[in-house]
């Protein structure tokens, strides 16, 4: 929902009761405002020893929790294998200046799900997913540029690229998420919502 009139704050009475519906009403605010990529979201995960590591992936869906794919063979998805929980934070200077914090545990999709978004891909993006092995080390950019052709060879025009078997997703469930919105005092409004058995509870926190 909207911030109550044009001061820029929010109050727990203003948000959605869930908060994957409010963060998707946030969400469709920023891209009608015309924001730039609002689907990027920082995504932090850590080693089974706790050492962190952080990178930007795109939203793909808010199906019971924040859904991104990538490679399984990735930095980030050994990690979420080792470690299963992660942390995301998505940031729009558009509409309002706002901030949403999403911390939990995270888990494989589905095969199924990954077969379906992977074949509404574009075909460059099959090409270059199935032809690039994520986080691998690579002697020259020649080497990675071989593979794609090599790939490509084998698909001629893209079509019928079967997903590999090392591509997916991850849905991170968070437990707690947290809205934030600047305000020009500097009296920022935070509100979190926190899992509490099938449920949530609301609070605001200090900025």
């Amino acid at each position: 929902m909207p911030a109550r009139g044009d001061t820029g704050r929010v109050d727990v009475t203003d948000l959605d009761a869930d908060p994957l519906r409010q963060l998707s009403l946030w969400l469709e605010e920023a891209r009608a405002a015309g924001a730039p990529m609002p689907e990027a979201m920082t995504m932090a995960t850590a080693t089974s020893d706790g050492v962190p590591s952080a990178r930007l992936v795109v939203l793909r869906g808010l199906r019971d929790g924040l859904v991104f794919f990538t490679d399984r063979d990735s930095g980030k998805a050994a990690e979420l294998t080792a470690n299963p929980r992660a942390a995301a934070v998505l940031h729009w200077l558009e509409p309002a200046h706002r901030q949403v914090r999403a911390a939990g545990p995270a888990e494989p999709v589905s095969e199924a799900e990954a077969d379906d978004y992977w074949a509404a891909r574009a075909p460059a993006a099959q090409l270059s997913a199935a032809a690039s092995r994520q986080s691998h080390v690579l002697a020259s950019r020649a080497e990675l540029e071989a593979q794609a052709r090599d790939t490509a060879r084998r698909h001629p025009g893209g079509t019928g690229l079967p997903r590999p078997q090392r591509w997916g997703g991850f849905r991170l469930r968070p437990s707690t998420v947290e809205f934030w919105q600047e305000s020009p005092d500097g009296l920022h409004d935070r509100i979190r919502y926190r899992q509490h058995g099938s449920g949530w509870i609301t609070e605001r926190l200090s900025p």
